[in-house]
């Protein structure tokens, strides 16, 4: 049965044209609970650009939550409202291209769009100031889901002022330290990266866009000592797994010891890196000096024909928040790679992009996370390897 979801939209931009971002959250109508949510700086554009643009991330995260969903779009822009209605036209090139977006998202039938003063439409405006401010000060959106075990918590301001405790202990998890009271209990993503590859031992580059190599024989051994390790260790709820040949074979090793279904999700891929697929470090040096050189000194840069790790974060933050939303206090085993293994690490300790070049993970290693209702995140373990040693 599909499932009804609000959308809150808004876009801001200081100078119109000037330095502009949107917001956009997904909402449970029946609870008030924020499933997903999304802060990003756009560059300087005008103002209804933003306003378009965060409709279209908008429902693209109410469709990744549910792809048959009925959704309600709640806005304060009274020209996107009426215009994505049928009631005014779209005369400008680029909020043309934008509306043909957001209707390639989901079919126009399955979507209305209601009006709603500013005062109403606070927390996705907050969003877009967050975005603007944040890249002012040239670091990452510092936004984060709350677990949709919860609904809404106040904003960061009021945050601040909550009593803090002494560090508190829970037998399950191991435990939170310095959280406030009541947080209730988190949902554990444990990543596991897919074993080894023909590319593994000289360490190629092997992204989504490449040859998409199976696992090597020593990739299976190792991948059925970590399901050993898993199995011995607390339940697992549910296996999610990228769709790449690797990670699948991976996945339903473990899912055939633990008798548990593998649910693939398309934003756990990793990252593409383009031209550089199946090349080494040195030879793509030798080739590439000058990209590799932009590559390493900006996240925001790709390799030719690739991605940059700032849009492999921002899949990864729609793929944590819809495992988030999914599975609620629950323990998932996410079955991944390199790159979004390190995404999600620095996103649950709240470090900055350069930490992406002083992380590794091993094949076959096992990290675990934690992601409490009240938004607090913890890293609990990271490169697990002890298995492989046995």
């Amino acid at each position: 049965m599909s499932r009804h979801l609000v959308v809150e939209t808004d876009g801001g931009s200081r100078g119109n044209p000037g330095p502009a971002a949107f917001g956009a959250l997904v909402r449970d109508p029946e609870t008030g609970q924020v499933l997903a949510q999304q802060g990003q700086f756009l560059g300087v554009v005008s103002n209804n650009v933003a306003e378009y643009s965060g409709l279209v991330a908008g429902l693209r995260m109410a469709a990744a939550l549910d792809p048959d969903c009925t959704v309600e779009v709640r806005a304060d822009s009274k020209l996107v409202v009426e215009q994505m209605s049928g009631r005014w036209k779209i005369k400008h090139d680029d909020m043309r291209r934008l509306a043909l977006q957001a209707r390639d998202v989901l079919p126009p039938a399955r979507v209305t769009y209601t009006w709603v003063p500013r005062a109403q439409n606070k927390d996705a405006d907050r969003l877009v100031n967050e975005a603007i401010d944040d890249a002012a000060q040239g670091r990452p959106w510092r936004g984060a889901l709350p677990s949709p075990a919860t609904t809404v918590q106040a904003p960061a301001e009021a945050a601040s002022e909550a009593a803090i405790t002494a560090p508190a202990t829970d037998d399950r998890t191991g435990g939170r330290a310095w959280s406030g009271p009541d947080v209730g209990t988190p949902t554990t993503l444990v990543l596991l990266r897919h074993g080894a590859t023909v590319h593994t031992p000289d360490r190629r580059f092997s992204g989504s866009g490449g040859d998409d190599p199976p696992l090597s024989d020593d990739g299976r051994r190792q991948v059925l000592r970590a399901a050993q390790v898993l199995a011995a260790g607390d339940r697992l709820d549910a296996i999610v797994s990228s769709p790449l040949r690797r990670s699948r074979e991976s996945a339903q090793l473990v899912a055939d010891r633990l008798g548990l279904p593998v649910r693939e999700d398309e934003a756990w891929r990793e990252c593409s890196f383009g031209q550089w697929d199946g090349l080494t470090m040195a030879q793509v040096t030798e080739r590439w000096p000058d990209e590799v050189a932009a590559w390493q000194a900006s996240t925001s840069v790709a390799p030719p024909g690739g991605e940059s790790f700032d849009d492999v974060e921002r899949r990864v933050r729609l793929a944590r928040d819809r495992t988030l939303a999914r599975h609620p206090r629950q323990r998932v085993l996410v079955v991944t790679h390199v790159t979004p293994i390190k995404q999600l690490v620095r996103l649950a300790i709240g470090c900055g992009p350069e930490a992406l070049w002083r992380l590794d993970s091993s094949a076959a290693s096992l990290t675990t996370t934690r992601w409490w209702p009240d938004g607090g995140s913890s890293l609990a373990s990271f490169n697990e390897t002890g298995h492989l040693d046995v």
